[in-house]
This record gives structure tokens, sequence and C-alpha cells, in this order.
């Protein structure tokens, strides 16, 4: 799953080598995704009305369903 949003997101993106995902595990039935991004890509992955971050929030809910699993998204700036 992770590597299909790096992937994703890389294609959205400006600078694509800024892109990095970082998981932090909370406990077996929470994950947080932390996206670092350039300034300029944050706005790209974040979209108009944040319905960027929402599609991929909505596919990341998918994951869900198979392991039982929750995630929050964070979108960061790389720096």
């Amino acid at each position: 799953m992770t590597k299909f949003i790096e992937k994703y997101l890389k294609l959205l993106a400006f600078y694509p080598e800024d892109i990095k995902l970082e998981i932090i595990n909370d406990d077996k039935d929470f994950s947080e995704i932390v996206i670092y991004a350039n300034k300029i890509d944050t706005g790209r992955i974040i979209g108009k009305n944040g319905n960027m971050i929402k599609a991929i929030k909505t596919v990341i809910n998918g994951c869900k369903a198979k392991n039982n699993k929750s995630y929050k998204i964070s979108v960061k700036v790389n720096g």
C-alpha cells in the first residue's frame, strides 16, 4: 500500500525526489502515515478543497477493510 501511495504522489509532484513516507505504528489497530513533500508540492497533494488527500484516504480506508487497521494521514513540508 505505501509503495502505491508513494508512486502515485511522485507522479503528482514537481519535485518527486522530495516525496517520502513514514509509517508510525502506534499499536496493532492504528497507524499514522506521514507524507513529507516539498513546500510547493504540499498544495498539490492536498488538492483543491482537500479533494486529493480525501481520495488518498479513501484508498487507504479500503485497506482497512482488508487488515482491520485504521490509518491517519498527515502531510508535512520536507525541511
